[in-house]
C-alpha cells in the first residue's frame, strides 16, 4: 500500500476532524439556527446536515457494503448523471425532514466514524468505484475519489457556517486539500479553450491558505502543473472566501468577477470562473 507520501492529495486522515468540528457545530445550534437559509438555495442548514448524513449512508452501503439499491435509468450524459443526483439529493432531504435535530446528530457521528474507519482500508492507488466526473475522468484513483469526498464536506459544513455566523473551516490543513483538489478541475474547465502550445494560466488562491497554480497547453490539451517555465498569459487572484463559493455555484461568475482580479488576457483568464467542481 503507498505511503501518504505518494498520495498526490492526503485527505484520509482530515475526515475525523472535519466531522468532529461538525458535530460540535451541529450540537451548538438553536432551533432557529438549524432552520436558517443557505447558499444552498432550496436548503437550510437542517436540510444541509441531512445531506452529510446521505453522503455518509451512501459511501458505506455502496462503496464499503457493495450495495446499490435503486438502479438510475439509462445514463447517456453528464447531465443526465446531475439530473439523478440531483433527484435523490432532494428525495433524501424530504424524507429526512421528519428527523428531528438530535437525532439527525446522533445518525452522523456513528455513520461518520465507520466512514472515517472505512477509508483507512482502501489503498489509495487502485481504481475508485466512481470516478470524478466535475474533472472529466472516466476512471479516477481512490485518492482522488476520497479527496472529492473531502471536498464534499468541508463546502457543505463551510455553507452551514456561513448560515449561523460560526468561525469556518478558513485553514491552511483543511482548506488546502479541498482548494488543490478543485484545482485538479482546471484542466477539464478549459477544454474547449485554444491556445497555442505554451500558453499559461496562473492561478492563484490568496493569503497563506491558498497557493499557486499552472495551466499549460501543450500540442493538444492543457496540463495541470506545479511550476511555469514561460511568463504566463493570464494570472487570475482568487480570494480563498470567493472562491469556495464560486467553484461550489454558492457565487455566480458575473457577481465573482468583481471580487476577482485577472492580469494579463482577461478572456483567457476568466474561463478559470466557469469551473464548478460539484456534480451540478
Amino acid at each position: 500500500m503507498p505511503t501518504l507520501s505518494q498520495v498526490p492529495i492526503s485527505t484520509v486522515h482530515l475526515f475525523p476532524q472535519l466531522d468532529r468540528l461538525l458535530i460540535k457545530l451541529l450540537r451548538s445550534l438553536t432551533p432557529e439556527e438549524w432552520a436558517e437559509p443557505t447558499i444552498a438555495r432550496l436548503w437550510k442548514v437542517k436540510d444541509i446536515a441531512a445531506h452529510l448524513l446521505d453522503g455518509n449512508i451512501r459511501m458505506l452501503s455502496m462503496s464499503r457494503d457493495g450495495f446499490f439499491g435503486e438502479q438510475p435509468d439509462a445514463i447517456n450524459s453528464y447531465q443526465d448523471l446531475v439530473n439523478y443526483l440531483n433527484q435523490l439529493n432532494a428525495d433524501w432531504v424530504k424524507a429526512t425532514r421528519r428527523m428531528s435535530p438530535p437525532v439527525l446528530v446522533e445518525l452522523l457521528e456513528l455513520t461518520g466514524q465507520q466512514c472515517s474507519e472505512y477509508l483507512t482500508t482502501l489503498d489509495l492507488m487502485a481504481p475508485a468505484l466512481f470516478s470524478v466526473a466535475w474533472a472529466g475522468e472516466q476512471q479516477s484513483a481512490n485518492w482522488f475519489h476520497v479527496a472529492r469526498e473531502y471536498t464534499e464536506k468541508w463546502h457543505h459544513q463551510q455553507q452551514i457556517r456561513e448560515a449561523v455566523g460560526k468561525p469556518g473551516l478558513m485553514t491552511r490543513e483543511l482548506f488546502y486539500p479541498f482548494i488543490d483538489t478543485f484545482m485538479r478541475g482546471l484542466p477539464h474547465a478549459y477544454r474547449d479553450t485554444t491556445a497555442a502550445p505554451g500558453t499559461t494560466i496562473k492561478v492563484t488562491i490568496t493569503t497563506d491558505i491558498g497557493g499557486d497554480w499552472y495551466l499549460v497547453r501543450t500540442d493538444d490539451q492543457w496540463q495541470l502543473r506545479n511550476e511555469a517555465t514561460t511568463t504566463p498569459e493570464a494570472e487570475v487572484d482568487i480570494a480563498p472566501e470567493i472562491a469556495w463559493k464560486l467553484f461550489t455555484k454558492g457565487l455566480s461568475p458575473d457577481k465573482a468577477r468583481a471580487q476577482i482580479d485577472i492580469k494579463g488576457d482577461e478572456a483567457l483568464g476568466e474561463t478559470v470562473l466557469s469551473m464548478v467542481a460539484v456534480m451540478a
